[in-house]
């Protein structure tokens, strides 16, 4: 069972970018907990269907329209709802898209990031800042081995590089008005960056993303587009950071939260990676039938082939581990997509599948 997390019953959390797909399983987890949430989101969900609005989530929570790019109203927002810890998810949050819109990318992503840390910073109410990130925002080295929180970072396509800028900003503060050393005198907000890639799981109606094509092929008795079958990447869960991220922020809201100052990596237990048609062929056995086929394109070479990593540092100081390999994050996904392909209570669906993975965890 994943432990401490009962300290967000009836704590105000401000989640941004709550209609995501990743927003949309932190918010029905932080509402499992009894958490008191805040929603801040662009008025349309960014896809449709969504799952935000499948699991019917709106219902449940506080939401503000906005743009994370509007400075006044993120900061009116955070002095108005005063949160004890906010989970900034509000991003674009994928890399073809950010070659055919460069600049909304880098604003988005970077400058949507200052804006909420300069609102944290002016309200005494805030006690923690969780940023998520990318594992892309990591120099590309073509390493075999995992990236670690001190390596360099980097980023060829404007996604990554929004990312990684959105790192050094969030560095910035931290030096300039957050340090460790300075909490409890000079301020009490801790902040950190999570840094997770290629989360997976049922929900994600993205396009170019390998789950949900696969998924809407094999439901509509198409093959599959795989477009580097050989591409080795950290698959996980949505629920194996999203559980590290509230970790993380359990910490950060008790006495020695200074000591959770900083970056973090959160990935699956397969250290080495899983290939992209590891994927594809496990969710075709799981769905009882279909196809793939490769197709490549120009923009795949911006991608890099081989990407890792080290999740050490969460499991020397945080005590934390994933709870799923990567056969039971295929097994919940096709559950879930069966289901909606089914018209069954999704609502109903996250709430189980999420208390399945906190029981799964160990720690």
């Amino acid at each position: 069972m994943l432990k401490g997390l009962d300290i967000y019953k009836g704590r105000k959390v401000l989640i941004t970018g709550q209609t995501g797909f990743k927003g949309s399983w932190l918010t029905g987890w932080c509402l499992q907990l009894g958490a008191n949430v805040v929603g801040y989101s662009l008025p349309q969900a960014p896809t449709s269907p969504s799952n935000y609005e499948l699991c019917k989530l709106s219902g449940r929570i506080h939401e503000v329209s906005g743009d994370i790019n509007d400075f006044d109203k993120i900061n009116q927002l955070i002095q108005d709802e005063r949160p004890e810890i906010i989970f900034h998810m509000a991003a674009q949050p994928l890399v073809l898209p950010s070659l055919e819109n460069p600049r909304e990318t880098f604003a988005t992503n970077a400058i949507g990031t200052i804006n909420v840390l300069e609102a944290a910073r002016h309200c005494d109410a805030v006690k923690a800042v969780i940023c998520i990130t990318t594992d892309k925002v990591y120099e590309n080295e073509e390493w075999l081995w995992g990236y670690r929180e001190v390596d360099r970072l980097g980023g060829k396509d404007p996604y990554s590089a929004s990312k990684a800028m959105a790192e050094l900003a969030i560095n910035s503060y931290v030096q300039s008005f957050f340090r460790p050393e300075w909490y409890g005198d000079r301020h009490t907000v801790a902040v950190a960056s999570v840094r997770a890639g290629n989360v997976i799981g049922g929900g994600d109606f993205a396009d170019f993303r390998l789950v949900p094509d696969c998924m809407k092929a094999l439901i509509d008795n198409g093959p599959i587009v795989v477009r580097n079958p050989n591409y080795i990447r950290p698959w996980q869960h949505v629920l194996v950071p999203l559980g590290g991220y509230l970790l993380l922020g359990a910490k950060m809201l008790q006495p020695g939260a200074e000591a959770y100052i900083g970056a973090w990596n959160f990935g699956p237990p397969e250290m080495n990676g899983i290939t992209t048609s590891q994927i594809a062929d496990q969710l075709i056995e799981l769905w009882g039938s279909g196809s793939w086929l490769c197709e490549n394109s120009d923009s795949d070479k911006l991608e890099t082939s081989y990407l890792r990593l080290s999740w050490e540092k969460a499991a020397r100081q945080l005590n934390w581990q994933p709870g799923y390999d990567w056969k039971d994050t295929m097994r919940d996904i096709v559950e879930w997509y069966r289901a909606w392909d089914e018209g069954k209570d999704l609502e109903a669906l996250m709430q189980a599948q999420i208390k399945r993975y906190a029981e799964s965890v160990t720690v």
